[in-house]
């Protein structure tokens, strides 16, 4: 039950992060398809309980967040995330046989954890060296699994199957988590991986104050339009 709890953070500062990131959300939905959803009544529910969450508490603490921690340093932290937790991308890129992002992977990591003070700083990207995003749920999709039916995940957001199933697989490479025993990972019990996961959201969420609201403020249907700024997201992703 307790890793299902680390779980659930960890899809929700993913699911939610990834929303809030779109600058041009009305590109979204320039096309509209219809998918099996056999949970949509509990998928419905569950989105307005998430976004009462969101608009609610997170949001409210992340402003505060952002009163107390200067953006500076909260940038630090999002660059700190995102240099540690490398051995996902790297792994995922090595798995779609994308060598040369792996390498570039390898790379950023390389330089940030050393002339970018511990990954505080990010001066890959200035000497051209891009991110290469990708998780599990994409590597499934690159071998031809489906994205099975929509799920929405309590206090965590839009997914899939698919997509739930690669997250746990993402789970146990993270460094910021303690589904496994590998030598790198930094909590040691789940009490450690919770406060780093609400530490992640929180300070990403303050790096991305009123982007959800202003994207949901007028939806007609809240449920349709979370649903398909994912699946729309998703694709795009994978052919990526």
């Amino acid at each position: 039950m307790r890793k299902l709890v680390v779980l659930f953070l960890m899809l929700t500062s993913i699911c939610f992060a990834q929303e809030i990131e779109k600058d041009d959300f009305s590109n979204e939905f320039s096309t509209k398809t219809e998918s099996f959803d056999p949970l949509s009544g509990y998928n419905r529910s569950m989105t307005s309980f998430n976004h009462y969450v969101y608009l609610n508490i997170v949001a409210p603490t992340a402003k505060g967040y952002a009163k107390v921690v200067p953006e500076v340093a909260r940038t630090g932290i999002s660059n700190f995330i995102d240099n540690i937790t490398f051995p996902i991308r790297f792994v995922n890129n090595l798995l779609q046989l994308k060598f040369a992002y792996a390498f570039e992977e390898l790379g950023r990591f390389t330089i940030n954890s050393t002339f970018g003070l511990a990954g505080l700083m990010d001066p890959a990207t200035k000497m051209d060296l891009e991110k290469r995003d990708e998780d599990f749920g994409q590597t499934l999709a690159f071998y031809g699994i489906g994205e099975g039916f929509h799920i929405v995940l309590p206090f965590f957001g839009p997914s899939n199957l698919r997509d739930s199933i690669g997250l746990v697989a993402d789970g146990y490479i993270s460094p910021l988590t303690d589904m496994s025993s590998y030598g790198y990972k930094i909590p040691n019990n789940t009490e450690k991986t919770v406060a780093i996961q609400a530490i992640k959201f929180v300070n990403h969420s303050s790096l991305n104050q009123g982007k959800y609201e202003a994207f949901t403020k007028d939806a007609i249907d809240l449920y349709s339009l979370l649903k398909d700024a994912y699946n729309q997201r998703r694709e795009k992703e994978i052919k990526e």
